[in-house]
């Protein structure tokens, strides 16, 4: 028996299928890159990082980080994926650009091709039919059901265009997060939802009709939050086994850890889901492949890296923050280090090009690393953090020619409603050492059982590992939408052209 939920990490708007024996999910990663992560399963349970879909999405100024502009809290959102007759799709929309993107590909590893669907479709969820026509239900409170034209650039003229859900009943988050389905003839609309009378938990609806032209019928299916502080498990795909049994897989809201998925079993009743009473704290799912070794979520890094035939260079685990500027890093110039420049002013780490990222993982974590900060200007700030909207971190910093180690945070406190920190500084400096050398080893440490959400910062003095600064508090914010990252991380605030180098990345879960 396995627990659940099965991955203490932040996969939120989750989609699944299973194509023969391989189930394949794929994640909201807004302005992440590479984005649009896509996991593989043989028992729905495990999973590991199949592929993401591009490596970047667009190359606007907000997607690279140039100057104040930025996508946090938007980029891509709620994927839809589907596999028809060979080819793999991944629709949705990005919330910084406002437009709908279809990726297609024979092989879950590409190559991906792009295309736009005209049209913005908030949480669209795609239904290849039985007769090869093609259609979307996206929308918040009015679900809105479209058809597509034959090579799916946009809504077909003259075809189905109606709104098969409208809500009726006083709400706090009308339905969305649209998963849609035919099985066995009947069509399936799945959405999260919210209203007073679930006093404020997520709840999963479900509506139902014999036709697409039919009423759909339905309601609340599944409400429970698993006794932690009411937050509702819910949004999410559906998928059957071959033996015929079926799941959900669903998220929950985890404080800063972020949205975490959770699998729920249920069943079929008169053509209609029953889920399970609660979530199962413990699960088993027969594996169709019994004894595979899956690729670790997230992990350790000495930074060797070899080009490929293209001379591309792919990082395992990580992801950067917005756009790379690829002018500006490198894992071969020195092997075994992961060493990056400044080339612009940034008032914080939010500002900071290419950050690089892996997810926190739950109950806890701890990262490790070895700084080289020979090449660092006056005003540079190189180091680990927990990223986030209320961020956290320790870094190296320089100042009159004299180096420090300084730790800092961001309090709610600190942004404005925009989401930049108000004094457009570094953040609330809670300590500062110097130190006389430039070369130094960081710690930083999380803990987020029952929503702790506290994060701590040491660094190696020869002989043991020394607190700095305060034991921080992190807070999950709708500005940033994403659960916290531990980031390697550099940044002017004087002068461009400082350079940082990162080695020895040590991931511990605990």
């Amino acid at each position: 028996m396995y627990s659940n939920p099965i991955i203490w990490a932040d996969y939120p708007d989750l989609d699944v299928i299973r194509v023969d024996d391989t189930y394949y999910m794929v994640s909201t990663t807004m302005h992440m890159m590479p984005g649009c992560v896509i996991l593989r399963s043989y028992d729905l349970i495990h999973w590991e990082v199949a592929t993401h879909v591009y490596d970047v999405l667009d190359h606007t100024p907000a997607q690279s980080l140039d100057g104040d502009k930025h996508i946090y809290g938007q980029g891509m959102w709620a994927a839809s994926i589907r596999y028809h007759k060979g080819n793999f799709y991944v629709c949705f929309v990005a919330n910084d650009t406002h437009k709908t993107y279809l990726f297609t590909a024979a092989h879950i590893n590409g190559p991906w091709s792009k295309q736009y669907v005209e049209g913005f479709y908030h949480d669209c969820s795609l239904l290849f039919d039985d007769d090869d026509r093609v259609y979307l239900i996206h929308g918040n409170a009015e679900i809105h059901l479209i058809e597509l034209n034959d090579d799916l650039t946009g809504p077909k003229s003259g075809g189905l265009n109606r709104i098969i859900v409208r809500e009726k009943q006083e709400y706090y988050l009308g339905y969305e997060g649209a998963h849609f389905y035919k099985i066995n003839g009947k069509y399936y609309a799945f959405f999260i939802h919210m209203t007073p009378a679930s006093n404020g938990r997520r709840t999963q609806a479900c509506y139902v009709s014999d036709s697409l032209e039919g009423e759909f019928a339905g309601g609340e299916v599944f409400n429970d939050d698993m006794g932690y502080f009411n937050s509702g498990v819910a949004q999410g795909g559906v998928v059957d086994t071959p033996d015929g049994e079926w799941y959900a897989i669903l998220f929950q809201d985890h404080g800063a850890i972020g949205r975490i998925p959770v699998i729920v079993p249920l069943r079929f009743e008169n053509d209609f889901p029953v889920f399970a009473t609660k979530v199962p704290k413990t699960i088993e799912i027969p594996s169709t492949r019994p004894g595979y070794e899956y690729k670790p979520l997230v992990g350790s890094d000495n930074f060797h890296y070899e080009p490929d035939a293209f001379g591309k260079v792919s990082l395992n685990n990580w992801q950067w923050n917005h756009n790379p500027n690829d002018a500006l890093w490198s894992v071969t110039d020195k092997p075994g280090t992961y060493r990056i420049q400044t080339g612009k002013i940034s008032p914080n780490l939010t500002f900071a090009v290419n950050t690089l990222t892996q997810r926190a993982m739950g109950p806890a974590c701890e990262a490790m690393v070895t700084l080289d900060g020979s090449e660092l200007n006056d005003g540079d700030y190189a180091g680990i953090c927990f990223l986030i909207s209320t961020y956290g971190f320790i870094a190296l910093t320089k100042d009159a020619g004299q180096y420090y180690l300084v730790m800092m945070a961001r309090s709610t406190d600190d942004r404005s409603m925009g989401g930049n920190l108000i004094d457009n500084k570094p953040g609330t400096e809670y300590a500062r050492i110097p130190v006389n050398e430039n070369k130094v080893t960081l710690k930083v440490y999380g803990n987020f059982v029952n929503n702790t959400d506290e994060c701590l910062f040491y660094y190696w003095d020869s002989e043991r590992w020394v607190k700095l600064g305060i034991t921080h508090h992190l807070v999950y914010k709708l500005d940033h939408f994403m659960g916290c990252r531990i980031g390697l991380f550099l940044f002017s605030t004087k002068e461009i052209g400082g350079a940082a180098g990162f080695s020895k990345f040590e991931y511990k879960v605990l």
